[in-house]
């Protein structure tokens, strides 16, 4: 059958059907950029870190595009006396919507045995969207632009090693968010490394 001219004497489609194919069809057509934060301050950092790539990877409708470099940093704003942490950013090409991309993030979280206790606490594993194409919304699971990334160098530092032209929707250029904001406490490990999945 002739998808331009189809044949009128055929069954037509239902139209919640041809709404599911049409949908699909949009978003597989045309990924969004998205930007992933890691953090790990407890157990084997940098294993969990590339536990944490390959698994966004291996997400249907998730590429991943670039990884930064590995850089360690002072635990900001929960309670002392924390071990370092590992952080990374992430360039992705994803055709989830928002929501799914953070269930996703969540669930991996989750199997690298992410404990919610306390507010900023050490943790194995974040998984953090801090910026998707195009989107701007403040809903109580998903803030977009991730309201803080602006004022966190453990999070500008490694965006910027992995795109340097990188833009923060809303607030501009990632290299003047870092030099404003300063890289005290976010050291660049240029003994350790992730790699992208092959």
């Amino acid at each position: 059958m002739n998808l331009m001219n189809p044949d009128p004497t055929a069954t037509p489609v239902p139209a919640e059907v041809k709404a599911t194919v049409d949908s699909a069809d949009t978003t597989l057509h045309n990924p969004r950029h998205a930007v992933i934060a890691l953090g790990s301050n407890l157990g084997n950092r940098l294993e969990t870190l590339q536990g944490a790539v390959d698994a966004l990877e291996d997400t249907p409708g998730v590429r991943v595009k670039a990884v930064s470099a590995v850089f360690e940093t002072d635990g900001v704003g929960g309670p002392e006396d924390q071990p370092a942490y590992l952080n990374a950013v992430l360039l992705l090409k994803t055709t989830l919507p928002p929501q799914s991309l953070l269930e996703r993030a969540n669930a991996i979280e989750d199997a690298f045995g992410r404990v919610r206790t306390v507010r900023w606490g050490p943790r194995t594993l974040d998984v953090d969207i801090v910026s998707y194409e195009g989107v701007e919304q403040d809903v109580p699971e998903l803030i977009l632009p991730h309201p803080r990334a602006h004022e966190r160098g453990f999070v500008l530092a490694p965006w910027l090693d992995a795109d340097p032209e990188a833009q923060l929707q809303g607030h501009g250029p990632v290299a003047q968010l870092l030099a404003a904001v300063g890289a005290e406490g976010v050291r660049r490990r240029e003994d350790l490394a992730l790699h992208l999945p092959r």
